[in-house]
């Protein structure tokens, strides 16, 4: 029960545009994801005994899947968000700098690998316009932006247990590079 709750928990642990949810096949991860890894180890000769990382989409959706896949490959997407509330009620650790993932589009097609460079927790409304840019993928209104997706995704998550988000609710903001593409 506990893993089905984590597992929850990374699917929601992100914004409206950001929620992760892990990319599994019949009998595994697909394996494209296992194919972009040795690609980026065979590269980095240093790096072949480290384990594959984890293999998620941002979103709940194809369209957005996709679309904020191509941002990270495009390396305009840098930076993720999540309530710190989810953590805390999971009981899981904060991401840590240095962690890896693969990123994939909505089928789970590999498509990047990000490590993790910063890991900041900060309250919705101290949000900088500076890391909304990073997070969605835009210099167009960026905070504007960011502010409405987040808050309706978040006042949606919390409704279902009956809380209400605040200007002062924590956020745990990533930030990340994109470190290897789909060749």
């Amino acid at each position: 029960m506990k893993h089905i709750f984590i597992i929850l928990f990374l699917i929601l642990a992100s914004c409206k545009s950001e929620p992760k949810t892990e990319v599994k096949t019949g009998n595994g991860i697909d394996q494209s994801v296992s194919e972009l890894w040795e690609s980026y180890t065979s590269s980095n000769p240093e790096l072949k005994t480290e384990k594959i990382p984890e293999a998620w989409f941002f979103h709940n959706n194809r369209e957005d899947a996709n679309r904020l896949a191509a941002l990270v490959v495009k390396g305009k997407k840098k930076a993720s968000s999540g309530l710190y509330a989810w953590y805390k009620e999971a009981n899981a650790d904060l991401p840590k700098v240095g962690t890896k993932h693969i990123i994939t589009d909505f089928d789970g097609k590999a498509q990047a690998i990000i490590e993790i460079k910063k890991v900041d927790t900060i309250p919705f409304n101290k949000i900088s316009e500076a890391f909304a840019e990073m997070d969605m993928g835009t210099n167009i209104k960026p905070l504007k932006k960011w502010k409405k997706a987040h808050w309706d995704f978040f006042s949606s998550a919390l409704q279902e247990s009956g809380e209400k988000p605040t200007e002062e609710m924590l956020i745990v903001c990533e930030s990340f590079e994109t470190i290897w593409t789909e060749k």
